[in-house]
């Protein structure tokens, strides 16, 4: 479902809607004629007339007012949004079942608002790199977390219309922050990880390597012009790297691999733990459409393995059961999906994924934790890194436009972006890059 889509739970940052940051604010002359517009569009749907009421209300009970027409107070008198903020401080604590002085209160929110701003910032190192100057943030904004302060930057006409959309849009992204935060905080997230990572280097890794150190290996492949799936690869070491040729078409991957022991032999297995920051699960409700926190966190605990050979794959899978039960632990492997054998298919339904993306994928229970494991051979994981229509940053870019999260975060009206030919040069930028031309 589309961010922008009529069932959009983030309807006061769609642009095309009764909610939409209007070219100036007047809230003063209820019977205006842009009031009275404003009042026969809302009207057209009790949806709207409802996400409206319940947004007024949301916004009344941060003030402390009881009718718009005293915000032009508020703005004009700075002692008095001190006090507001103080008791809206309170009241975010209790919503956010925050615990604390009100020092560490204010620093938590601050910290909701620098992962706002870390939303935007993420997105113009990246997927819009080369459109920084036309999304990034206000400064007046930029440097404003206090919500109070926010709110009356959206009613206040001395601030263009951009501005005041940002600050509108800085406000969602601090909620949403703020409900992962809390959801991390029940569910001991943070604890669950540091007890993943001790099993690992506990029970999984081989013991002849200290905890981070790595063999470095390179895959030297050869890729197909038409689509650049990997056609050959081979493991190398950094001694043979000189005597193997490059050039177009041809990949030389660097892979950090730890080892695992069955039965006296060592194995090596290419590992990488997930650890998503703040933005990213913020980043990640917005493509799903979604204000549930655990969307984001739940699955949080995630590694992806690159392994050598399908053999050495289902030896990996036998040695995780058996390191859980030394760890005194039984380990459940759920939803198994392999589309790493040959003739079947991986089936996703994710936004911008393609199903020419093999891999093996399952949960694993074990010791109170349900973590999420991929696997791929050398060669898919090469073509889930460099294949044309399969490559991860190419699906990085699609899911971003096509899950409508560009145009909610960044409206072409505001922002004057042409989000569907952006799509197409971004992506052509990662396959250039990726083909080396």
């Amino acid at each position: 479902m589309s961010a922008i889509s009529e069932d959009s739970v983030f309807t006061s940052l769609k642009q095309e809607g009764p909610l939409a940051v209007p070219k100036s604010v007047v809230i003063d002359k209820t019977f205006s004629p842009e009031s009275r517009l404003w009042v026969k569009n809302i009207c057209t749907s009790s949806t709207h007339i409802t996400k409206y009421r319940a947004l007024r209300s949301q916004i009344f009970a941060l003030l402390n007012i009881s009718h718009f027409k005293e915000i032009e107070a508020l703005i004009k008198t700075p002692q008095c949004q001190q006090e507001k903020s103080q008791r809206a401080y309170s009241l975010l604590a209790n919503m956010f079942d925050m615990q604390g002085s009100n020092r560490e209160i204010e620093a938590r929110v601050n910290e909701y608002a620098r992962t706002a701003d870390a939303v935007v910032n993420s997105l113009k190192e990246k997927i819009l790199a080369p459109y920084t100057a036309y999304i990034a943030t206000t400064n007046e904004i930029a440097v404003v977390n206090n919500p109070i302060e926010l709110i009356l930057i959206m009613f206040n006409d001395r601030y263009h219309r951009k501005a005041r959309f940002e600050a509108r849009r800085k406000l969602v992204l601090m909620s949403l922050a703020g409900s992962i935060d809390q959801r991390e905080r029940e569910t001991k997230i943070e604890d669950k990880f540091s007890k993943f990572l001790n099993f690992l280097n506990c029970y999984v890794w081989s013991k002849k390597q200290k905890i981070g150190e790595h063999d470095i290996a390179f895959l030297h492949s050869i890729h197909r012009e038409d689509n650049f799936s990997c056609s050959s690869v081979k493991v190398i070491s950094p001694k043979e790297l000189k005597n193997y040729s490059t050039g177009k078409g041809i990949k030389q991957t660097l892979l950090k691999r730890r080892r695992f022991t069955v039965r006296d032999k060592d194995i090596p297995i290419h590992v990488s733990v997930r650890k998503k920051p703040p933005e990213a699960k913020v980043l990640k409700l917005l493509r799903k459409n979604q204000k549930n926190p655990a969307v984001a966190v739940d699955d949080e605990l995630g590694l992806m393995a690159v392994l050598d050979s399908m053999a050495d794959i289902k030896t990996f899978q036998n040695h995780l059961t058996q390191s859980a039960a030394e760890a005194n632990s039984f380990l459940a492997l759920e939803n198994i999906s392999d589309s790493l054998s040959e003739n079947s298919l991986y089936r996703s339904h994710a936004i911008g994924s393609s199903n020419k993306t093999p891999m093996m994928k399952f949960f694993a229970r074990l010791g109170g934790m349900r973590v999420e494991f991929i696997i791929h051979t050398n060669k898919s994981w090469l073509n889930y890194m460099y294949q044309k229509d399969v490559a991860h940053d190419e699906y990085e870019v699609k899911r971003f436009f096509d899950s409508g999260v560009a145009e909610l975060l960044f409206p072409r009206k505001i922002f004057h972006l042409d989000h569907g030919k952006i799509r197409n040069e971004m992506i052509q930028l990662f396959r250039q890059h990726i083909e080396g031309e």
